[in-house]
């Protein structure tokens, strides 16, 4: 038992020193592992710890970043504000005072935006503050700093002219106050009519026509097709009206009329191009009104409330100033013409167009852009074109003919050009030495004629005569119109005819023969010419005193369409002053006979320069009919030659002549004496048949012209017989002369024979004794006898009986018969009547005269029929024909030169 208990005690004993030194094991472990956890527990409290100054320290590096990124996109977005800004308002809009200039937006351009100051940014460059104004808006000013407001006013009204073409704004002011004080820089301005002042009293007034304005843009200008006039000018790239800019500087309570007046032009201004400008009195509440807001120092816009704006300082006087007289200047001296080309219809669309009821081509455009039209046909028929020296005459005759040639072919119309100026602008239209292109339509220009009227009446003839032939067709075809014409007759050749007479009053001046015939052919061709398609276009300075046209009514009422250039007089109806207003390049353009109602104002381009024209002339001249010829260029400054004339071309010598005859073609050799002035560069000739009195005189003391046409009948003569078939003699009796004649004797060779003061008598009796033989004709004979008077004393002394005086008078009388013919110049009238017998002579053996610096009054009833003499008065190198078989007048001529 007591080893039981005994093995009891030592199990218990082995189990509890077990028990207990597992406990100790496991205090041990759970004393470790306290240990361990006060020691994780010390160092994540150390960690702790550290925690806050690392977070604080990346909280700190990340708000440098943040803060480093934010001023870097800020400066960007300052940097990129400022550029749209300047892109919104380049130039003159926004740019510095300090070199600040006038630079015009682009037709596609804004031109609205305006600076007005900056907006600073901590870190960034100032941004541009901008003001919407024109085609955007109104502003509105208010605040107690009198002169910032002032200075806005002034910035926005000098960069809205500066940034607009000049005269494209227009300024009205309205200061009760200070009665326009507060627009005194801009003063220059009235000058050109771009500022107008508004006195007290006025608002109402001014409120009204600005409605009006706008009523007027929307009903006749936008019509329906565009919002506005900036939408118009970016879809057609014009700007038919200007900017109305109105500023309004404080005044009385507005009445009811004028609030509502006022609230109109808020409302509809801006897209009409009215725009007001006010400080001092309300506008209603709309957003297009910029509202700024000015105080000491800084300024707050409408649009951006939250921004504090430094307003620019004022412009400095001097430059306000300047640039408006400079713009003043620039309007007054007028806006620059169009391009040339604006008129032109593309290359493939020329001559295109048919005339056969009339001719309507573009001019120019009007004041909303579109192309103002000019016409004629039957009507209206005929122009009349006025305006004083330097205002574009020429250029409009230009313009005119430019965009008529290159619509119409030369087989639909043909010009004719007659200019009395002096000057040779119409000369590029024919070929020249410099271009040898012309103008396929021109049949004939005349320049120089100032002297010459009667080249002026020779087109009225030849255009009188081209009327019967087409009246003639018209009847031979039961018709009245040229249109009717056209149509039944369509292989005839029936263009339209425009004849263009510059300075026409100088063919009408005075009242001689001339005068009278010219203002009958032009009512007949005005009166009738419409139905056969020949129009009339007559150009002047000035007409007033112009007798001959004024003084037939039914003259001036065929011509219809009348175009008035800047200060023409009496183009238009008598109460009609709208050209007296007219920039330079613009004309009036009136299909009503001048009234009022049918004005039309048109820019004129650009068409009188070299280049300009040739470029077209030259593109119309390749596109020329392969028969095309050259049109007829009569310059009154030149001496024609007679190498060049084409009847001296056309001689034949007498045996090819003879078939001529035998056709019944005329009879007997000519001799040409110079260049008719007439339209299809004729010469004057006499014919030398075996007839009484075919002989010549020549009278006058101009050696030249004397020698010129002795030269250019005997050349002539002799291009009609075969070498040795005919005998010229030429007698020189002038020193003076003695190289022409030597020149010609010698060109003629062997069938001429010379003789002097000595032996001119042995001429006169040998041709006379043959003469009184009674023989058959013999060969012909020319006497050429160079200031026969010169020998008076030689002739009077009696050889065989005779003096050389009766000799002469004796071939003078028998000679012609017997092919025997004197071509003879003397130095005066009373010369050649004394050589032919005294006062009392008979003169008809002197069958044919020229005279050269005689006055009419000498000729006398001797020479010429009727009495008192031609209306002849002289001047250089022009002579006046006498045909005693051909002529019931006098025929003006121009001797040829001397051969070359």
């Amino acid at each position: 038992m007591a080893d039981v208990r005994t093995q009891l005690v030592a199990r218990v004993r082995g189990m509890l020193s077990h028990a207990l030194g597992a406990t100790r094991g496991r205090l041990t472990q759970a004393r470790t592992e306290l240990d361990g956890s006060r020691d994780r527990l010390a160092r994540t409290r150390r960690a702790a710890a550290r925690v806050p100054q690392r977070v604080g320290a990346e909280r700190d590096r990340r708000l440098a970043e943040i803060a480093d990124e934010y001023e870097g996109q800020l400066v960007e977005l300052a940097r990129r504000t400022a550029e749209a800004a300047t892109d919104e308002a380049p130039g003159a809009a926004s740019a510095p005072w300090s070199r600040w200039r006038p630079s015009p937006a682009d037709r596609h351009e804004p031109a609205g935006a305006l600076r007005v100051g900056a907006v600073r940014l901590p870190g960034a460059e100032p941004v541009p503050a901008l003001v919407p104004l024109l085609d955007r808006g109104h502003v509105h000013l208010a605040g107690d700093d009198r002169a910032g407001c002032d200075a806005v006013v002034a910035a926005l009204l000098l960069r809205a002219i500066g940034r607009a073409e000049p005269g494209a704004v227009r300024l009205i002011g309205y200061d009760p106050e200070h009665l326009g004080g507060g627009l005194a820089g801009f003063a220059p301005l009235s000058t050109a009519g771009l500022l107008t002042f508004v006195g007290p009293g006025g608002l109402a007034r001014l409120l009204d026509d600005l409605v009006d304005q706008i009523r007027r843009i929307n009903e006749t200008v936008l019509a329906g097709e565009y919002g506005s006039l900036r939408e118009l000018a970016a879809a057609t790239g014009r700007r038919p009206e200007p900017w109305r800019v109105a500023v309004l500087l404080g005044g009385d309570e507005l009445s009811r009329h004028e609030r509502g007046q006022l609230d109109r032009v808020v409302r509809t201004g801006a897209a009409c191009g009215v725009h007001l400008v006010v400080r001092g009195i309300e506008l209603p509440d709309e957003p297009n009104v910029e509202r700024v807001l000015v105080g000491d120092g800084l300024t707050r816009l409408r649009t951006a409330p939250g921004l504090a704006v430094r307003l620019d300082p004022p412009p400095p006087a001097a430059l306000v100033t300047d640039t408006c007289r400079e713009i003043a200047a620039t309007v007054t001296a007028g806006p620059a013409p169009a391009p040339f080309t604006d008129l032109l219809p593309p290359v493939d669309q020329m001559w295109k167009e048919g005339s056969a009821t009339g001719l309507t081509v573009p001019i120019g455009d009007g004041p909303q852009g579109r192309p103002v039209l000019l016409s004629l046909g039957d009507y209206p028929p005929h122009a009349l074109i006025g305006g004083p020296s330097g205002t574009g005459k020429t250029n409009l005759i230009f313009a005119w003919i430019g965009s008529l040639a290159a619509r119409y072919s030369p087989a639909e119309l043909e010009f004719y050009l007659l200019d009395f100026k002096e000057g040779v602008s119409f000369a590029r239209f024919a070929q020249g030495r410099r271009d040898p292109s012309w103008l396929p339509h021109m049949r004939l220009v005349g320049i120089n004629v100032n002297t010459d009227r009667e080249f002026g009446l020779a087109l009225l003839r030849f255009l009188a005569e081209e009327l019967r032939r087409r009246a003639d067709a018209a009847k031979r075809h039961e018709v009245t119109k040229l249109a009717e014409l056209r149509a039944v007759d369509p292989d005839g050749h029936w263009p339209r005819i425009v004849a263009v007479v510059d300075e026409f009053q100088m063919l009408l001046a005075g009242r001689d023969a001339v005068a009278r015939e010219a203002a009958d052919l032009l009512e007949d061709l005005a009166r009738r010419g419409r139905s056969q398609g020949i129009h009339l276009v007559l150009a002047s300075q000035d007409v007033r005193g112009i007798e001959a046209l004024w003084g037939r009514p039914a003259l001036v009422a065929q011509f219809t369409l009348r175009i008035a250039l800047p200060k023409a007089l009496r183009i238009l109806a008598e109460r009609n002053d709208a050209a007296q207003a007219l920039p330079r390049h613009h004309a009036v353009i009136n299909a009503e006979s001048g009234m009022a109602e049918g004005n039309q104002v048109a820019r004129i381009p650009s068409a009188s320069d070299w280049g300009t024209w040739s470029e077209l002339q030259n593109q119309l001249w390749r596109m020329r009919p392969q028969d095309a010829a050259p049109a007829r260029l009569f310059d009154g400054d030149a001496v024609p030659r007679l190498a060049e004339a084409p009847d001296f071309a056309a001689l034949r010598p007498v045996e090819e002549a003879a078939e001529s005859r035998a056709a019944g073609g005329p009879r007997g050799p000519v001799a040409l004496l110079g260049e008719i002035i007439d339209v299809q560069s004729r010469s004057a000739g006499m014919r030398l048949p075996r007839a009484p009195g075919r002989n010549l005189a020549i009278i006058g003391t101009r050696v030249d012209e004397a020698c010129a046409v002795l030269d250019a009948a005997a050349r002539s003569l002799h291009r009609q017989h075969a070498p040795g078939t005919a005998r010229f003699s030429i007698a020189c009796l002038d020193p003076d002369a003695d190289s022409a004649a030597r020149t010609l004797y010698d060109s003629l060779g062997d069938d001429a024979a010379w003789y002097d003061e000595e032996t001119v008598p042995e001429l006169m009796s040998e041709t006379a004794t043959g003469l009184g033989l009674g023989a058959a004709p013999g060969e012909p004979h020319y006497l050429l006898l160079y200031a026969v008077d010169a020998a008076a004393g030689r002739l009077a002394a009696r050889a065989g009986g005779r003096t050389g005086l009766e000799h002469l008078r004796q071939i003078l009388h028998d000679g012609p018969e017997r092919r025997t013919h004197v071509l003879a110049w003397w130095r005066g009238v009373a010369r050649m009547r004394a050589d032919l017998g005294g006062p009392a002579s008979r003169t008809d053996q002197i069958g044919a005269w020229v005279a050269l610096d005689v006055q009419g009054a000498e000729l006398g009833s001797a020479l010429y029929p009727g009495t008192g003499g031609p209306d002849w008065y002289p001047r250089p190198w022009r002579g006046l024909f006498f045909d005693r078989a051909v002529h019931r007048t006098g025929q003006t001529i121009i001797p040829y030169g001397p051969a070359r």
